[in-house]
């Protein structure tokens, strides 16, 4: 298997700082990945490691990973069935729900039982969608989080958040005006709410935490 982080290319997603960020701490690590941003399933699926960003409303994500021939299936058969190591980014960790409530409702890749709803903060004078740092609470110990000071914070923008059926799948929570799902995981798959590529050295501890991911 090839030594490489596949980027997923579907048009959606901050690529060119998420694959410098990953440049970054796998030459720091000296893991000798290549950071490769593709749409191509068959590159996806020679792949090490995978990372799903995404940007956007969810409806428009999940149509744009879907019309990558042969993506969706490749992903399932990667990351469910051999286990290969996954993170999704912001939009990225919310398509791995089952469904997603913005506009309508609409299926997920339904990796983490969960729905994606829009943010409802307790505090009306919170604004939404939620721009700016925040500090993550965690919920329990995993490798991707070792590595993090003591009250890390991170860089969050969004208007909707995962739901999550099962507490034991949340790693991290952020406070605004209310419980925010910022990190999920389950065996060889995570996925985090806010941006590692811009929260600077806590982002890149956990992108450093994923490449050297033994899971």
């Amino acid at each position: 298997m090839a030594r490489t982080v596949a980027l997923i290319d579907y048009g959606s997603g901050n690529l060119r700082s998420a694959e410098k960020a990953l440049a970054r701490v796998a030459a720091e690590r000296a893991t000798r990945h290549e950071i490769v941003v593709t749409g191509d399933a068959d590159v996806v699926a020679r792949a090490e490691r995978i990372v799903l960003p995404g940007v956007g409303a969810f409806a428009d994500c999940m149509a744009g990973l879907s019309a990558l021939p042969g993506m969706i299936e490749m992903l399932n058969e990667a990351v469910l069935k051999r286990g290969v190591p996954f993170l999704g980014i912001c939009v990225g960790m919310q398509l791995m729900a089952k469904v997603g409530r913005e506009f309508g409702d609409h299926p997920g890749l339904g990796w983490i039982d969960g729905e994606v709803v829009r943010m409802t903060p307790s505090d009306p004078s919170l604004k939404i969608p939620q721009i700016g740092w925040n500090e993550l609470l965690i919920a329990q110990p995993h490798p991707l989080l070792a590595g993090l000071p003591e009250q890390p914070h991170a860089y969050f923008v969004h208007s909707f958040a995962m739901r999550v059926a099962n507490d034991a799948d949340v790693l991290a929570r952020t406070d605004y005006g209310g419980p925010v799902a910022a990190a999920v995981a389950r065996d060889n798959l995570a996925g985090v709410q806010f941006h590692p590529e811009k929260s600077q050295a806590s982002g890149l501890m956990l992108l450093r935490a994923f490449v050297g991911w033994k899971c």
